[in-house]
């Protein structure tokens, strides 16, 4: 039998519904949410990434405000303009969009984001507010994946979670949320022995590795909830991680790409900005 698709354009719409109303109610205090993102450079994706985002906002209710700067952008300027973003009442959330150009610190650049602005989760605090456990933004990929696993309605406390992939933006976060949810959690990556070994055990598998199909159908414990995060382009057509018509026949629960993670992401960065606009209303 082959396996539920967990959609992310449909749980994305429910979730945009829901921070409309927030949005609306915030509009009638006299708040409007407000995000700005900061591109550097011509990379033909991230200008896609940048055009979705701003048209998410637009669907909210919220405004957002694009800086763009050159590719020869030097770090002092990049780091001024994130100061002046720092002390624009009317910014409630700040994004920088990766990769930087070569010759950016993009470490530098993110530390330089107040966390409290910071909707994408990468800023140092937030990172270590997640990893002991205390209140702080939430990284938007990470976020969605444990909101489309939750959707499945299986418990997840005592489940074995195997997370391929260990970058700072999806990987580790996705770890510590799975140790929160009290599943046992097993991060794999590139030097890993004997990956499928570990893979066959999992109850969840999430895939962020940036390899195109994968994760292939052995790879996976039958019934498991299969997560794909990867993007990636294959004779012009965009696949996933998990090659997902083989995987499909095995797993419980699966996720398309596209139309899976990545409109979750969107989602879960609108959430985070309405949320550092309502921690202003409260603090006002």
């Amino acid at each position: 039998m082959a396996a539920k698709i967990l959609d992310g354009k449909t749980m994305s719409e429910e979730l945009k519904s829901n921070i409309a109303r927030r949005v609306a109610a915030m509009r009638e205090k006299g708040v409007i949410p407000g995000l700005a993102v900061i591109l550097a450079g011509d990379d033909p994706a991230s200008e896609i990434y940048v055009r979705n985002k701003g048209k998410g906002c637009e669907e909210v209710g919220m405004f957002s405000r694009t800086i763009r700067m050159g590719a020869d952008v030097s770090q002092e300027e990049l780091e001024a303009e994130i100061q002046r973003l720092n002390e624009d009442p009317a910014i409630h959330g700040i994004l920088v969009q990766l990769p930087l150009p070569g010759h950016l610190n993009e470490e530098a650049a993110l530390s330089r984001i107040l966390p409290e602005k910071d909707v994408d989760g990468f800023h140092l605090i937030n990172a270590g507010r997640l990893m002991t456990g205390a209140e702080g933004v939430i990284p938007c990929t990470p976020k969605g994946v444990l909101h489309m696993i939750r959707a499945t309605g299986e418990p997840l406390s005592g489940k074995e979670a195997v997370v391929i992939g260990r970058s700072n933006i999806v990987g580790k976060p996705m770890a510590m949320l799975l140790l929160r949810e009290n599943c046992t959690v097993t991060v794999c990556h590139s030097r890993t022995r004997n990956l499928a070994e570990h893979t066959r055990r999992a109850d969840i598998l999430v895939a962020a590795v940036g390899k195109a199909r994968f994760v292939t159908a052995d790879m996976v414990k039958p019934g498991a909830i299969v997560i794909d995060v990867g993007i990636n382009r294959v004779d012009g057509k965009v696949c996933g991680d998990v090659d997902f018509d083989a995987v499909r026949e095995r797993a419980g629960w699966i996720t398309p790409v596209p139309g899976g993670v990545g409109k979750m992401t969107i989602a879960m960065l609108l959430a985070n900005t309405a949320d550092a606009a309502e921690r202003t209303l409260r603090h006002a």
